[in-house]
């Protein structure tokens, strides 16, 4: 009867453990994403993402953790084609959507031009 309560704690520990290195992370990108939007260029939305890989204007892809399997794979596919680092945004496409500086909801990002920001750079 210990061990599965011990199992238990393991995982509450692996999972609570990354939460403070996380913020920081989540932060870094929203404030590099919010220079992107206010310096460069991104593509919101699913389609115009898809047409920016396809047309080989992308640099990378943002993609939010409720984005549904088959679209998530399915982006991961024309970016794996097309060489575009792919960024699995810990947030919703809520809190996506906010980090771009809009009022709505953003499934997936793609940055045509870095403008000012690192943010390419940086997953190099």
């Amino acid at each position: 009867a210990g061990s599965p309560l011990h199992t238990h704690d393991l995982l509450t520990f692996l999972t609570m453990a990354p939460g403070k290195k996380n913020k920081k992370n989540v932060d870094s990108i929203n404030t590099k994403l919010n220079l992107v939007m206010k310096s460069g260029k991104a593509e919101l939305g699913y389609k115009t993402t898809l047409k920016s890989l396809r047309s080989q204007k992308s640099k990378l892809v943002l993609i939010s953790s409720n984005t549904p399997p088959l679209r998530k794979s399915e982006i991961e596919y024309y970016a794996m084609l097309a060489k575009v680092d792919v960024v699995h945004y810990t947030g919703s496409n809520i809190e996506l959507g906010t980090a771009c500086g809009k009022y709505f909801r953003v499934g997936c990002v793609s940055v045509t031009d870095a403008g000012d920001s690192d943010i390419v750079k940086s997953r190099e």
